[in-house]
């Protein structure tokens, strides 16, 4: 068993880069199936769950390769819809691939995704969505049965802007007959990329970057070669690092506008934030101030794949902090690992959490149970002086591609043992 060992109680300093972005890339993988041709993806991030995706094109047929950072895909051999159990399980951004398997070969088959346990995550919304543009679903608790004799373009507004259900219409839309009207669609900087994407392909696709996307169909798409942009969520997990122990910290490539909800808060609390070419400086010596009340939201609210980080830090500000989790009901998982830290904090009707801020940390025992919690408690124990040991590495692998290396150019004593 791998565990991650932390000697806590400093501030941070140093600088490192980020990695591309996971969620955007696996969605540009998935998207890779819609082409008969090779492409070309750089920045990718060696991360587990980009291993799990292209386990799952082999399996369909495609042909991957990759170099480093850079990923080679030809999906001109793809031969089944029907995808493998296995690697469905391991990871929910599985379900990106019914639109493309949808639009390239009129039918999939899979089970219903796995990943994280962080509550409730159906896909209601991705089948009410395709079931406008003329796909049948078959009733299934564990398995997920589509086809069409073919799609059609559709005006179709989503009952929740759903980044998931945003990206599976898009990539259906791009193939269908005729013109495509999403409302209410969500905003997150990887459908952006995902449409410029899809347009270099030669997809037809207005909006991009409003709530109202438009797809006009075209007969194919063409191969293209693209770079992922650079992972938010990892940029502003060493923020948050650099925040919790008070430190001085330089996050370079850093999707700076993508940051601005994190950066707002970091100055409240105190914090002084500067910009360098292609690089945030946080100087957070005397980042000591509670948040109130911060509510998650989408983008470009407070992303919920931040809020874990942020709450380890709040447990030592200097006064109370409230959260309140609108997007996923069980992201508190993390509470009783704080608690053995010595934390304060209060969970009410599991979408809102009160933090009481207390002068230390202990060192403990810490056991992560999903990827972004896994990230939070990494940083809980860089707050703690003394040591602290944190399993279930393989959630954070997920995510992040060497978070020790990372934080040990940010100054931190970490390191990765097998046990």
């Amino acid at each position: 068993m791998d565990c991650i060992h932390i000697h806590g109680g400093k501030p941070l300093e140093g600088e490192a880069a980020v990695q591309g972005s996971k969620n955007g890339a696996l969605v540009l993988v998935t998207a890779t199936v819609l082409i008969k041709g090779q492409t070309v993806l750089h920045n990718c991030p060696q991360i587990t769950d980009m291993d799990e995706m292209f386990g799952l094109l082999k399996a369909l047929g495609c042909q991957v390769k990759r170099e480093a950072s850079t990923v080679i895909i030809d999906a001109s051999s793809l031969h089944t819809s029907d995808c493998p159990a296995k690697q469905v399980r391991a990871m929910r951004s599985s379900v990106m691939l019914l639109g493309p398997l949808l639009g390239r070969c009129g039918s999939v088959s899979m089970e219903r995704p796995g990943g994280c346990m962080i509550g409730k995550r159906p896909v209601d919304i991705h089948e009410t969505a395709l079931t406008c543009m003329g796909v049948r679903f078959q009733k299934d608790e564990k398995r997920i049965r589509a086809e069409t004799e073919g799609l059609k373009g559709a005006e179709i507004c989503l009952p929740f802007p759903s980044v998931g259900a945003t990206e599976n219409v898009l990539m259906a839309a791009v193939l269908a007959e005729g013109t495509t009207t999403l409302y209410n669609a969500a905003q997150e900087p990887e459908i952006t990329q995902l449409c410029h994407f899809l347009n270099e392909a030669g997809a037809k696709i207005t909006g991009i970057g409003t709530n109202c996307l438009m797809v006009r169909g075209v007969g194919k798409l063409h191969p293209v070669t693209f770079t992922v942009m650079p992972d938010r969520i990892v940029a502003g997990t060493y923020l948050l690092a650099g925040a919790a122990t008070r430190g001085i910290v330089t996050v370079k490539n850093a999707p700076v506008r993508q940051l601005t909800s994190l950066l707002d808060v970091l100055r409240k609390m105190g914090a002084m934030v500067r910009y360098e070419e292609n690089a945030i400086v946080l100087d957070a010596v005397r980042a000591g101030k509670p948040v109130p009340y911060l509510r998650t939201a989408v983008y470009p609210g407070f992303p919920t794949d931040l809020q874990s980080m942020l709450t380890a830090v709040l447990t030592r500000a200097e006064g109370s902090s409230a959260i309140e989790e609108t997007i996923f009901e069980d992201r508190f998982k993390i509470v009783r690992e704080l608690q053995k830290m010595g934390a304060d904090l209060k969970v009410e009707n599991n979408r809102k959490l009160r933090i009481y801020g207390v002068s230390k940390l202990y060192p403990a025992r810490l056991t992560a149970c999903e990827l972004r919690g896994g990230a939070a408690l990494v940083i809980a124990a860089l707050m703690a002086e003394g040591e602290s040991e944190i399993r279930g590495c393989d959630y954070i692998r997920r995510g992040y591609e060497d978070i020790c290396r990372d934080l040990r150019l940010l100054g931190a004593d970490v390191e990765e043992k097998r046990e």
